[in-house]
């Protein structure tokens, strides 16, 4: 199985709202606890170790010009 990277999310605004409001009134501590507690919860979901390394090697941030 291959990562999707292209939009995949029917009503991604909506979704992004929900995300957004699923962090109402959290400390930073807490929206940290809650972030990390989902991506746990949706690399389960996935199961699949190879498409999950894809997905950090896809999520790691652009080295820097220098």
């Amino acid at each position: 199985m291959t990562l999707i990277l292209t939009p995949n999310i029917p009503d991604p605004d909506g979704f992004y709202d929900e995300l957004l409001a699923l962090h109402d009134g959290l400390s930073k501590e807490e929206s940290d606890a809650l972030n990390a507690r989902l991506i746990l919860v949706l690399g389960n979901h996935i199961g699949d170790r190879d498409v999950l390394r894809q997905a950090f090697e896809a999520a790691k941030p652009p080295p820097e010009d220098g």
